[in-house]
Order: structure tokens, then sequence, then C-alpha cells
């Protein structure tokens, strides 16, 4: 059985899905905006080594734990869900979606079928230094990083990388998402703010952005052309455009890029790289739960079919 589990009207899980029809493959879906009514069993231990439990909602036949052969989920925190993100966070309510989440996470590890993804290998990305080093070891060059809390540490990096002619830009050292920006005459004169939030800055890499989106051993590349520093938001922020078109990356860059997902135990990753004018590919991090969908709906690449195809052992 094939399971799907998050918000079903979210892209990525609705392409799957949308695939997973085409192709004329069963599988059920765990609407996480029905939290309220799910009742979710797990015993780790099952029989064999096999996990068994039970899912329980009202209306809908229960679903058999043991029979999951591949699980794709996008599970979110009640941050998400407006009824749960405003209650204390001691609330009743917000306790048992919290359970309700992490035995549904446990059962994702324990899973015996294709999972995508696990949360060992998700794990990587809640820190951007352990992640870079990973990289690294791929065979992939890092821009140069400092995190900081202390303001005169990040005003010499800013200053040391004027001096080389570079510019320098700063985002979110955990998983969170954040927008990447240009250090600014008015960023240097707020950086007593930074003691009470480290901030990863980078020197800027110049080149064209490439994003890659690996499969299991399936490589979907995507060139980005871009007036904006960060180019998810450039018409949004800078009032400027991005256009995303197919890409065929060198042989031997998506064998790199392969060997750096299956090295982070990611089946499905999304892999941000840009090539410089020299011809060197730099990687600047590894999304361990893309969203897909917008460079799929832009291209045309049948990810969300590799993604179903996986899903059913193809």
């Amino acid at each position: 059985m094939i399971l799907l589990a998050g918000l079903p009207n979210e892209p990525p899980l609705a392409r799957v899905a949308s695939a997973l029809d085409e192709l004329g493959l069963p599988y059920r879906t765990i609407d996480q905006r029905q939290h309220v009514n799910l009742h979710l069993s797990l015993d780790p231990a099952g029989d064999h080594g096999i996990p068994q439990g039970r899912l329980k909602s009202p209306e809908v036949e229960d679903i058999a734990l043991e029979e999951v052969t591949g699980l794709y989920q996008r599970l979110h925190s009640d941050e998400s869900f407006p009824e749960l993100c405003n209650l204390p966070q001691d609330d009743p309510a917000r306790l048992r979606f919290g359970r309700f989440v992490t035995l549904f996470t446990a059962f994702s590890d324990l899973c015996s079928g294709r999972v995508l993804n696990r949360t060992p290998g998700m794990g990587t990305n809640n820190s951007k230094p352990f992640q870079a080093q990973i990289i690294a070891r791929a065979g992939f060059a890092i821009p140069r990083t400092l995190i900081t809390n202390v303001p005169g540490r990040a005003r010499k990096f800013v200053r040391d990388a004027e001096a080389r002619g570079q510019e320098v830009i700063f985002k979110s050292a955990s998983a969170v998402r954040s927008i990447v920006r240009a250090v600014t005459a008015d960023d240097l004169a707020r950086l007593d703010r930074l003691r009470i939030c480290p901030v990863q800055f980078q020197e800027r890499v110049e080149g064209r952005d490439v994003r890659v989106h690996v499969v299991d051993e399936q490589v979907f590349a995507t060139r980005i052309t871009t007036t904006g520093v960060d180019y998810r938001y450039a018409s949004r922020d800078d009032g400027g455009s991005t256009v995303l078109e197919p890409f065929t990356l060198p042989p031997d860059i998506a064998a790199r890029a392969v060997r750096l997902a299956q090295s982070l135990n990611l089946p499905l990753a999304g892999i941000d790289l840009r090539e410089t004018p020299t011809g060197e590919w730099v990687c600047f991090e590894v999304n361990p739960s893309p969203a897909y969908s917008y460079y799929e709906a832009n291209t045309g690449q049948p990810i969300s079919e590799a993604i179903a195809r996986y899903l059913a052992g193809y």
C-alpha cells in the first residue's frame, strides 16, 4: 500500500497523487486537517521485526501500518493550523496533535517500505554547518561562511570580503526558511541584534543557479535565470523576474548529486547548486523535503511521476 501523509491539496502531495492516479496505482491519504479525528496506534516490535499498528478515522477504512510499502510524508507543525497556533503550548489539543506527529514519525522511521524521507536523513538540514561538511565530502565546493552572534566578527567578515571585491549575503543557519539578502550599510548598523540570534553570512558566489532534484538515482536539473539575490522572491521583493528551464548536468556532476543525496540517506532531495564562471560547482544546501512542484510546474519535468514510481517500487 502506498500512503501519502500531510495536506492533500498542497502541490507536492497533490501532484504525486495525480501521478499515482495516472499510473493506475492505488494509494491512501492521511489528511492532517482531520487531526482531531485521527487515531493512531503503533507496536514498534510488531511481528518478526515489522512494526504493526492502525490508523483510524471516522467514515474511512482503517489503515494497517504493516501493509505500507511506500510512504511520502509532508507533515506540518501545529503552527500551520489556525485552530491550534494561537492556543497555549500546553493546551490538550496541541499536545494531542504533537503526540500524533511524534508517533507517526516513529512509524515512518521504522517502516519496512520505501519512505520519503526518514527523520535521520532529514535531520542534517537542522544544522547548515554540519550539512556543509557532508556536502564538501561529496566533492562540491561550499561558499566561505561565517555563523556568529558576535557583531565584531560579522563586521570583519564583511570587510574582508569587500576588500577582495566580494559581496556578502545572509540567511538562516537552521532549517527555518529565510529570504537570502545582500548585506547593506543599514544591516551593518544593526549588527548588535546578532547577540540574540546567530546569523549565517556567506560570500556571494557569482554564476548561474541550478536546482537539482534527485529521486533515487534519477536526476532532474533546472537552470534558473533571475534578477534577484534570492530567485524565489525576485518578483515579489525586487520587482524582478525569474525564468526556469530544464537543464542537463554534466554526467560527473549528476553522479556527484546522486552520491550526495545517498550519503544523506535522502531518496528525495532538492540540491541548490551554482556553476561559477570558471566551471566550479558550488553547493549551498540540500533540502530534504523539497517543494519540487514549483520547478515541475515551470519546466514540465516528470518529477512527481518519478516519485510515484519510486513509492511503487518501480
